[in-house]
């Protein structure tokens, strides 16, 4: 059982829901990502998701793409961001990591190679933004054998025959985007999401993660009651840039952002 499978059962057992925070690797300098992931892990979070630098993530809104250019300016690149994975595993062994970003880099260092080194760094998943499923089968094929989960995003415009389509591909769990737009949106209707979901449950038994406008305890608590997990990202990279050139006090801002939620989610 893989270590994504393991946390979601482990979590389910206890009645409670996974809490997924998204940092971008190399931001705002290198040196800080390591120990911004022992920090959330330490704060109570349960996988994390790490961004890869790229130039175009057209995905995300302009707190993440500020992100992707401070890590692009000191040159992280793809290798770099696996052998920080790999550091990671030095000490943590248990914590899922999801790499999140987009192809173009993995396709630049080849499918197969990429697919090897995330293996052994200790990569659980991947989640490429811009890789239609339904012309991903070979790569699915070639990152599972790796032992690499393949998840895959559905949004609130996603058809429910397309859903099924897409969801027969994943594994891991599947990340629904909870609105229309980019990375950092406001308008959180969590009525709507816990409609989607309703329906979405009805075609995968895969674990659902939510994210886009998750901002607070608050919108945590409510997200996790409807999902399986809450995935946080633009609120913490936010914090992550305002204390840029203070690497303490960066920690200590996201550490108390997933300390509320975590606490709100399990209360």
């Amino acid at each position: 059982m893989s270590r994504i499978q393991t946390c979601f059962q482990s979590l389910r057992a206890q009645g409670r829901k996974a809490l997924i925070p998204y940092v971008t690797a190399g931001d705002p300098q290198p040196s800080m990502t390591l120990p911004l992931m022992h920090a959330l892990v330490d704060a109570g979070a349960d996988i994390i998701e790490l961004g890869i630098p790229f130039s175009d993530p057209m995905a995300d809104g302009p707190v993440i793409q500020l992100a992707m250019e401070r890590a692009l300016a000191h040159h992280v690149s793809l290798r770099q961001v696996l052998d920080m994975v790999a550091q990671f595993r030095q000490t943590n062994d248990s914590t899922p990591v999801v790499l999140m970003g987009y192809l173009n880099p993995i396709e630049r260092m080849g499918y197969e190679e990429f697919a090897r080194h995330a293996s052994e760094s200790g990569v659980d998943g991947l989640l490429t933004v811009d890789l239609p499923p339904e012309e991903a089968d070979d790569v699915i094929e070639l990152f599972k054998h790796h032992g690499l989960e393949c998840i895959f995003l559905l949004s609130p415009t996603t058809t429910l025959d397309r859903a099924r389509e897409i969801c027969t591909r994943a594994s891991g769990y599947v990340y629904y985007v909870s609105l229309k737009g980019v990375t950092g949106s406001s308008a959180l209707d969590v009525t709507d999401v816990a409609a989607k979901l309703e329906k979405l449950r009805t075609v995968t038994d895969l674990p659902i993660g939510v994210g886009f406008g998750i901002r607070d305890g608050a919108s945590a608590k409510a997200v996790a009651a409807v999902a399986d997990g809450v995935v946080v990202g633009s609120v913490l990279v936010n914090e992550i840039a305002r204390h840029a050139d203070q690497p303490e006090r960066a920690r200590e801002a996201i550490s108390a952002i997933i300390r509320d939620m975590r606490s709100a989610m399990d209360s």
